[in-house]
């Protein structure tokens, strides 16, 4: 007979259901790196079976830790950060760790408010596209386990997406199908991705003796893309490559709206590669590595508030993905 409190097992009755000691019970939920896998297996089954859960408060209080982590976004209506916030909570879940999500809205100083408000409550930070300044974060590192997304600070951990390979591989593309004069549609200047794939267009246009034109979008959204049309069509450039997906959908409604087409008309690419499959035409991009990044920013989270000391630096390739959105520029004369 166990000896339930409020109708609950208790680790009490898990530990003797087992034959083994309350702390080593306590181990199986808390340290299960301290003993035997198979004991681990074995206690983590019997309280299943006695619907024994651990409480988060008590391990708080037995390990020093709170079994949450927070992932912080600039946007989470931007669909690159969905894939990569469900990468995280999947492993954070394995991990039996909570997930708190904060969206700074594109904002360093509501960034700095999510920071300080949850900094008490998690043992680590994922910062996605962080907005803060670097002094900030090397601070916050060295106070918290803190792994970003798409922002390069030395020494400090982080996942970055190595979209310039992809860039570069976008423009040769281009250039093969006759294209001479291309445009830029940036995206927040203050973005680390956005200036990895501004250098590499410039520098690729340069090196190919390309007509470039940058349009300064600033936020990426659906209408900044749809409302650029006209200023990109008189820069006299035939084809674009985006900031991200999200505008260069935006592209293709614009000229749907002008009754023009593309890629008969315009060619347009778009990067991240999240919103391809939903298009029309479907979009040629550059793979964007959402989940991946995810995933990879919580293992060397983990490793982290394991007292680990994993790689601090971790590159995704990007690379181009060809659809239906580019074609020959002969086809733009009329």
């Amino acid at each position: 007979m166990t000896s339930k409190r409020n109708g609950r097992a208790t680790l009490a009755d898990v530990a003797a259901a087992a034959g083994v000691s309350k702390s080593t019970a306590s181990r199986a939920f808390s340290r299960p790196e301290l003993i035997r896998p198979e004991n681990v297996e074995r206690i983590r089954r019997i309280a299943a079976e006695l619907g024994y859960t651990a409480d988060p408060r008590a391990r708080a209080l037995s390990t020093g830790r709170t079994a949450n982590i927070a992932v912080i976004v600039p946007d989470i209506a931007n669909p690159f950060f969905p894939p990569l916030v469900r990468a995280v909570e999947s492993g954070a879940e394995r991990a039996e760790l909570a997930v708190f999500l904060g969206d700074t809205d594109e904002s360093a100083s509501r960034e700095r408010v999510l920071v300080d408000r949850l900094e008490k409550q998690v043992d680590g930070f994922v910062l996605a596209s962080p907005r803060l300044p670097d002094a900030q974060i090397r601070e916050l590192a060295e106070r918290v386990p803190t792994v970003l997304i798409n922002r390069d600070i030395p020494g400090v951990h982080r996942v970055l997406v190595d979209a310039a390979t992809g860039v570069r591989e976008a423009v040769e593309l281009l250039i093969a199908l006759g294209h001479r004069a291309i445009a830029y549609l940036a995206g927040p200047p203050e973005s680390w991705a956005d200036q990895q794939r501004r250098d590499a267009v410039v520098q690729a246009a340069a090196h190919a003796g390309l007509a470039l034109s940058v349009l300064e979008l600033g936020r990426p959204s659906y209408e900044a893309g749809r409302e650029c049309v006209g200023s990109m069509i008189a820069t006299g450039a035939t084809a674009a490559i985006a900031f991200d997906d999200v505008i260069a959908h935006g592209v293709l409604a614009g000229f749907a709206t002008l009754g023009r087409e593309v890629p008969a008309d315009f060619s347009v690419i778009g990067c991240d590669d999240v919103l391809a499959a939903t298009t029309f035409p479907a979009l040629t991009t550059i793979s964007g590595g959402s989940a991946a990044s995810g995933a990879a920013a919580l293992d060397t989270l983990l490793a982290l508030i394991d007292g680990e000391h994993p790689e601090q630096r971790t590159a995704i390739a990007g690379h181009l993905v060809h659809r239906a959105s580019v074609s020959a520029v002969r086809q733009h004369a009329r």
